[in-house]
C-alpha cells in the first residue's frame, strides 16, 4: 500500500509472535544487560518479581510483526523517528505479542509531490489482550505511482 491508501482512521492488525526465554535472555545479554533482563535469580528481588524482557526487544518484535503484515513496506522511505514511546506492562518469557495500528495523521509533502508523511499509532498487546507498549511514528511513504 502507498501513502494514498492509508487515510486517517485506517487500521490494521499483525500476526503474533511468542518470545521464548532463551531468545529474551540472548537479546538482553547482547543489548540490554540489566539484572532484571539477564538473571532470573536477580530479577526476583526487583519490583518486577521476576525476569522481564527488554523494552527494546518488545519494540523490535513489534516492528518485525508490522513489517510482516506488509502494509506499507513497498512504499517505505524510512522515518524521522518515534514519538510517545511507552512501555506499559512488563513482557515475560513466553509472552506472545501482536500489534494493532491506526493511521492518526496524513500529510502529502508540499515540496516533494511523490511522497507523503503518515503518522501511525502502534499498540502492542500480549496474549491476555493487555497493552504492553504504545508508540507513534511518522512514516515517509511513496505516493501511488501515476499510470
Amino acid at each position: 500500500m502507498y501513502f494514498d491508501d492509508l487515510p486517517v482512521g485506517f487500521t490494521f492488525e499483525t500476526g503474533s509472535q511468542q518470545i521464548p526465554l532463551e531468545e529474551m535472555l540472548d537479546f538482553a545479554r547482547k543489548y540490554d544487560p540489566q539484572p532484571f533482563h539477564v538473571s532470573e535469580e536477580a530479577a526476583k528481588d526487583t519490583i518486577y518479581g521476576g525476569l522481564i524482557g527488554s523494552g527494546f526487544q518488545t519494540m523490535v518484535v513489534g516492528f518485525l510483526l508490522t513489517l510482516d503484515a506488509g502494509i506499507w513496506n513497498e512504499a517505505s522511505l524510512g522515518s524521522p523517528g518515534i514519538d510517545s514511546l511507552r512501555w506499559l506492562k512488563p513482557v515475560r518469557p513466553g509472552d506472545t505479542l501482536r500489534v494493532k495500528a491506526e493511521v492518526i495523521g496524513s500529510e502529502p509533502s508540499q515540496s516533494r509531490p511523490r511522497i507523503g508523511r503518515t503518522q501511525i499509532r502502534y499498540d502492542t498487546y500480549n496474549q491476555n489482550d493487555e497493552l504492553v507498549m504504545t508508540y507513534t511514528t511518522i512514516h515517509i511513504l511513496r505516493r501511488r505511482p501515476l499510470d
